[in-house]
């Protein structure tokens, strides 16, 4: 692998590959170009070879790729060849959904426990998962041995939930809440904004609805 750092952006599409790449195995495929990936899976056939060649030849001249090769490569580039374990916090209708998200286990990562503070909850079982008191998280994430944390928690909470997270060891964290977080460097926070996701459609919907003639109506003050 070379030496500078690899970009998130780099990351994220190595796991599109990786589920590419599963899908080609299921179906039997043994080798892969870069041009076939790409035409088979809408993606671009030099930004995949530019991203593989940060790690090494991985590919073989006038093959392509070994499909199984690589899979085994990408595996363990996004460090998916051992288990990760993770906590939810918050078990209400998010964390609950979440609890019962097929693809985790289809990752690697194996949810190891809930937490919430309401007593209601506490000790009940979510898809086969204890819900715990957020007052024992940091005794539970070292006994657990919990790597990765998600936040499911209303926006007032998060950020005292977050330092929570941060001061019992734990430093790759992934927030549901709808509100902008930040923490120390060396812990990596990814924020996943339904919301804002929507209201993005929301505009190309709207952005449709003016280019068919159809304008938007301003709710402004008429002069």
């Amino acid at each position: 692998m070379k030496g500078e750092k690899i970009s998130e952006l780099t990351t994220n599409r190595l796991s599109v590959y990786l589920r590419c790449l599963n899908e080609l195995a299921g179906q039997g495929t043994k080798t892969v170009s870069s041009d076939t990936l790409a035409k088979r899976f809408h993606l671009n056939s030099a930004q995949i070879r530019k991203d593989l060649a940060n790690f090494g030849e991985l590919g073989v001249r006038g093959v392509g790729y070994y499909v199984d090769s690589l899979r085994e490569h990408l595996t363990k580039i996004l460090g998916l060849d051992k288990e990760h374990r993770v906590c939810i916090i918050g078990s209400g209708r998010l964390g609950s959904a979440l609890a019962n998200y097929y693809g985790f286990k289809q990752s690697n990562f194996e949810v190891a426990a809930l937490f919430d503070s309401d007593k209601r909850k506490i000790g009940k079982k979510v898809a086969g998962i204890e819900v715990f008191d957020i007052k024992d998280f940091s005794r539970a994430v070292k006994k657990d041995n919990i790597e990765v944390a998600v936040i499911a928690v209303p926006g007032q909470h998060a950020e005292a939930v977050l330092e929570l997270v941060v001061s019992s060891g734990i430093k790759a964290v992934m927030n549901f809440a709808p509100v902008a977080l930040k923490t120390a460097d060396d812990v990596k926070l990814k924020t996943v904004d339904l919301t804002s996701s929507l209201e993005s459609l929301s505009y190309f919907l709207a952005e449709g609805a003016s280019s068919n003639g159809k304008p938007i109506k301003s709710r402004g003050v008429s002069k």
